[in-house]
């Protein structure tokens, strides 16, 4: 049953071979006997999930069933769930428990889905590697003494060693697809308003985006289709008719279902600094998508070698405004110790944050200060907008691009933790994407040194379907989504 998709696991449930709860226990089950080596959940609550799971089960009994009634998915624990314990990876939140659910949670609950529990993270989603966690890091279920990537690492690992069929992720500048591409899966960013993000916490509002992270394209379609959706409580949430996602998955395209489809391929994807045997993967894949029928075209995005030392101006500048909330006044962690209120909120906060949350507020308090705000931060922005030109340019010549994800597999727990900038590096092929707000998806496209390596799809504005159809093209002739972990049989 693990093995299957979402598709058949509904077909399962519809057809009674299978109950919810009992569907939500076997992964109860996996999540017990497996998540103290991985640590991918921070809260689960057996208990409420059954709960949640009878009454799809009453709902599948009534014939209300909908793709996703009665199928447990993971949430990434920065989205609000009303009784849930929320912490965002953090010890100031460690005592938090939510009030309400997010939009993403409402709409998930909506379609009879149950909430399997809460997964680890990168500590307010700061990272890239899911170590800067409170709770302590994920370890990537392919090899233990690796990192599964982040800030979604939780997430991440939980549905590649089978213990959630699919999880909800955010990606700030990667954080969906890096996590992704280091444990072998599908991870979609949509286009930045697709998906609500109220009751998500945030880190840099104008770039963070939930998004589905699952085995396959045509699952993070059927996930895609639950969560995007106009809501009026989001001031950037984009009112548009609704989509099926899943709705150029069907047809059967003949045996060049890609023809006519043109493949970017930019310079500086494969100007070095990648992996190489990352690099032949991913060239083995364009060769794959040739047979398929589609049409590759070199180009250019000059500015995107500018776009890790924007997002490293930009992320930390909207971060220290939207953390300035947590001064242990009205809800989280508070210093137990203190004389007045300044020391109070210095206590608290020095206490409360880790390292590399404290690093950004600086750095974007710093580029927000008189006398450098037009010197960096307007600056940056200045070159966000570059960027996102230099896309528009290139969908005038293509319609998906490609390239790698991440520039290498999984790398050991620890090895960049002294090394900041190293760090940031790991996202140099995603960040761009989220400055100019475009959706973006990874996909599996082989194993280096006994590692999955991701393949990255990048579309023009609200081309989801398209980005999808185009991965699950390559996921019918090819296997490697399929590859599970052999110590989570």
């Amino acid at each position: 049953m693990i093995e299957r998709s979402l598709h058949e696991m509904a077909q399962a449930l519809a057809g009674k071979e299978i109950s919810s709860v009992e569907l939500t226990g076997l992964y109860l089950e996996r999540i017990a006997r497996h998540n103290p080596l991985l640590n991918a959940f921070l809260t689960v609550d057996a208990e409420r999930s059954l709960a949640q799971a009878r009454q799809a089960d009453e709902r599948l009994a009534r014939g209300e069933q909908t793709a996703l009634t009665g199928i447990p998915i993971a949430h990434k624990d920065i989205f609000c769930a009303r009784d849930w314990r929320t912490t965002c990876g953090s010890k100031m939140l460690g005592n938090f428990v939510s009030p309400y659910d997010a939009s993403v949670i409402e709409r998930f609950q909506a379609a009879g889905a149950v909430l399997l529990g809460k997964t680890n993270m990168d500590e307010f989603a700061m990272g890239s590697s899911n170590e800067t966690s409170f709770y302590g890091p994920v370890r990537n279920p392919w090899d233990s003494t690796c990192v599964p990537g982040g800030s979604s690492g939780g997430s991440a690992a939980a549905v590649a060693a089978r213990l959630s069929p699919a999880a909800t992720g955010t990606d700030t500048g990667g954080s969906i697809r890096q996590p992704a591409a280091l444990c072998g899966l599908s991870g979609m960013k949509p286009t930045y308003g697709v998906i609500s993000r109220y009751g998500m916490i945030a880190f840099a509002s104008s770039l963070d985006q939930a998004g589905p992270l699952a085995r396959s394209a045509a699952d993070c379609a059927l996930l895609l289709n639950t969560m995007a959706g106009f809501d009026e409580r989001d001031s950037t949430s984009l009112d548009r008719p609704p989509e099926d996602y899943t709705r150029e998955l069907a047809s059967d395209g003949g045996t060049q279902p890609l023809r006519g489809i043109r493949i970017g391929l930019p310079e500086e994807f494969f100007a070095g600094g990648c992996d190489q045997e990352v690099m032949q993967l991913v060239e083995q894949a364009i060769a794959e998508y040739r047979k398929l029928g589609a049409e590759t075209v070199v180009l250019s995005l000059p500015n995107m070698r500018l776009s890790v030392a924007a997002y490293y101006v930009i992320a930390p500048a909207e971060a220290s405004s939207n953390l300035a909330r947590f001064d242990g006044v009205r809800y989280g962690y508070r210093a137990p110790e203190y004389d007045d209120l300044n020391e109070m909120y210095s206590r608290t906060r020095a206490q409360g944050f880790g390292a590399e949350v404290k690093r950004r507020i600086l750095i974007g308090t710093y580029v927000l200060s008189h006398g450098y705000y037009d010197a960096y931060y307007r600056q940056a922005q200045r070159i966000r907008r570059l960027i996102a030109q230099d896309f528009a340019a290139a969908f005038r010549q293509c319609d998906v691009i490609v390239g790698p994800t991440s520039p290498s597999t999984a790398f050991k727990l620890g090895e960049k933790a002294a090394d900041p900038v190293q760090m940031y590096l790991s996202d140099i092929y995603t960040i761009a994407v989220n400055l100019a707000g475009l959706p973006g998806l990874s996909i599996p496209c082989g194993f280096a040194r006994g590692l999955p390596a991701g393949l990255q799809l990048i579309g023009n504005y609200f081309s989801e379907a398209k980005l999808l159809n185009v991965a699950h093209r390559y996921q019918q002739v090819t296997h490697w989504h399929q590859a599970r972990p052999d110590a989570f049989a």
